[in-house]
């Protein structure tokens, strides 16, 4: 019997798929060595770790060889043996890490998944599917994770397959934290400063921030066109997320955003004028320090011209007293 809808989102509506930063590692490598930059090709590969039911903690992964066609999604070709190849290597490794899904870089989802997951159903009862997004210039968390459905219409009409979006996050051990750390200590710019980190932070956020917006407003869009159903799940939680905007109508709430506003510029105003006179200082003392230094240099100079002309003097009278004694030998 075929769970309705409703009932599959009961049940997968509390998974969560942690994803660790060696899988995304392992994914990025495994595009940038099969796919060229240009290329639109996608990677697909295995994905392995715990599914604790409510938590699915994905470890490690291993890609395999696949091809499809540009051209016609439906064509595609996925070594099975391959899997089972590797799988039994991976079992004798670490006997913990089971199977529990695939991977594929997207970056979106395509017509082929849905046989693609039927396939790997025959390892798993229940295969995750993440798309990993490895685009350079990709903002916030890039793994989006899935699980396969059947959704039941209300006419009674036939029952089709479709992908279900479960929340993702990426998380890592004490040893995995570690290595990303040495990772982003040779990757960052030492010479960046702490502010200017801590910025370019904040634009990334707000950049994906712009970016769900606009996957929001699209979906609504393509709602109200009438070329999408409207989906009232994703209608409550956009109301819920509406209704935590604050109400800019009202002036107290107006004038507590200006207030707020005001102290920051506030202070950076005096951060500015603090700067400025610290430079003008600091500009003031080098003046000081490089007039002291030419001073000195200067008296430097007229102690050793003092000295040379005494000793040139000197060398001048003891030569006029070794010329009259010799004048004086040469009379006797």
């Amino acid at each position: 019997m075929v769970a309705s809808t409703t009932e599959q989102l009961t049940v997968l509506g509390g998974t969560t798929v942690i994803v660790h930063p060696l899988v995304l590692l392992s994914v990025t490598d495994h595009h940038a060595r099969s796919v060229s930059r240009n290329s639109s090709k996608r990677v697909v590969g295995v994905l392995l770790g715990q599914d604790n039911g409510k938590t699915v903690n994905v470890a490690n992964s291993f890609g395999i060889p696949f091809e499809e066609d540009e051209k016609d999604s439906k064509t595609w070709f996925l070594d099975h043996n391959y899997i089972e190849g590797m799988y039994d290597m991976f079992k004798k490794v670490n006997a913990r890490e089971r199977m529990i899904g695939w991977y594929h870089t997207g970056p979106k989802l395509r017509a082929s998944d849905q046989e693609i997951n039927d396939l790997f159903k025959r390892y798993i009862a229940k295969p995750v599917m993440v798309i990993v997004d490895v685009r350079p210039d990709t903002v916030g968390i890039p793994t989006d994770a899935y699980y396969a459905v059947e959704e039941i219409k209300d006419d009674g009409t036939e029952t089709r397959k479709t992908f279900l979006h479960v929340p993702s996050a990426i998380e890592a051990e004490e040893a995995e934290e570690i290595g990303v750390e040495h990772l982003l200590r040779d990757i960052k710019d030492s010479t960046t400063t702490t502010l200017a980190t801590r910025v370019s932070e904040q634009l990334a956020s707000l950049q994906g921030l712009q970016s769900r917006l606009r996957d929001v407003h699209g979906y609504l869009r393509d709602v109200a066109a009438g070329t999408l159903p409207v989906n009232h799940q994703i209608i409550y939680h956009l109301q819920d997320a509406l209704n935590l905007l604050p109400d800019l109508s009202e002036p107290g709430v107006t004038q507590s955003f200006t207030s707020s506003t005001n102290d920051q510029l506030l202070v950076v105003y005096l951060s500015t004028l603090l700067r400025a006179v610290i430079a003008l200082h600091a500009l003031v003392d080098n003046k000081a320090t490089i007039g002291r230094a030419e001073l000195e240099e200067g008296a430097d100079e007229k102690e050793k011209d003092k000295k040379a002309n005494g000793e040139g003097k000197k060398g001048e009278a003891k030569d006029g007293k070794d010329k009259d004694k010799s004048e004086g030998d040469r009379g006797l």
